[in-house]
């Protein structure tokens, strides 16, 4: 028997808001409609998809996998949506764009001022998360554009390269390895290092080049933000790899310093995520152009 979609969609704003009534107040529905709702789903599926047990309601293991599958039908329709939106043109609508938090803090800022400015009428939308999460957000319909800084694997996503970057080692400029001319790769085994989160593209690209040349230095700590990092570098808590574009500000004002390893040369390529088999939006397609006309020597 087929789902009924009505239910299922009162089932994933429950997920979703983590309760019955936020979730009625989501739906503008009342309450007991929404429980009425998720029982009948859950007599027609046959199992509990909601624990009602605890203060808070929480999915079951079969509510976990109807509502994954839930996200990935509701995206489609929302991917759907988008497309019939697109025909209309560049009159009006709105451009979701996702980047992973060092393309969105350094490189995204001045591509969005060009689009608005040749395009005021599109409402910009933009997220800023790791590339994991970026990612998910492009499968789950949630986003037109999406660029992210580390590898991704997907059967339903398309990586197409977009910029090269350099990472590089920065650390305090009184550091005994910052006042060093030249510093082998193996020196840095001994030091401690601050960190991204697990997720990050760019954790992901450093830990694989280290590891590369047998090498896993000491972590000092992880931090969520390339921001962050930097000023804790800067405060002697240790050292980071992070780009070269995001360090630029704090070395130009002499709070850190570079680690010049002659022996650890560490590359990677931002990527543009495309999701296989969706159309592109007339402003998506704008917006892409923009992206493809950087200046000389950042782009691929």
């Amino acid at each position: 028997m087929p789902l009924n979609l009505h239910h299922l969609r009162v089932f994933a704003a429950v997920a979703e808001q983590g309760g019955f009534s936020r979730a009625a107040a989501t739906l503008h529905l009342s309450q007991p409609a929404v429980s009425k709702a998720v029982r009948e789903l859950e007599r027609q599926v046959g199992i509990t998809l909601i624990d009602r047990s605890a203060r808070t309601p929480r999915l079951t293991e079969g509510g976990e996998a109807l509502y994954a599958r839930a996200r990935e039908l509701f995206g489609v329709e929302r991917v759907a949506e988008d497309e019939l939106r697109g025909i209309r043109g560049l009159e009006r609508g709105t451009l979701r764009v996702g980047a992973s938090t060092t393309i969105a803090t350094y490189l995204l800022p001045a591509i969005l001022g060009r689009f608005h400015a040749a395009h005021p009428q599109v409402a910009l939308r933009v997220a800023s998360a790791n590339t994991r999460s970026i990612a998910r957000r492009l499968l789950e319909g949630r986003l037109d554009i999406a660029l992210v800084e580390g590898p991704v694997r997907h059967a339903r996503l398309e990586p197409r390269a977009w910029r090269d970057d350099e990472l590089v080692v920065i650390a305090p400029p009184m550091h005994p390895l910052a006042r060093k001319r030249r510093v082998r790769a193996a020196a840095l085994a001994a030091e401690p290092f601050i960190v991204r989160e697990r997720g990050s593209g760019t954790r992901t690209v450093v830990e694989r080049a280290l590891a590369a040349r047998g090498l896993a230095p000491r972590q000092a700590m992880q931090l969520g933000s390339t921001e962050v990092i930097k000023q804790a570098v800067a405060a002697g808590l240790g050292l980071a790899i992070v780009s070269r574009a995001a360090a630029a500000d704090q070395l130009a004002l002499g709070r850190i310093a570079l680690v010049r390893v002659v022996d650890l040369t560490i590359e990677r390529t931002f990527l543009q995520l495309r999701l296989r088999g969706r159309g592109t939006s007339a402003a998506a397609s704008a917006f892409e152009r923009m992206l493809v006309s950087a200046p000389p020597g950042a782009r691929r």
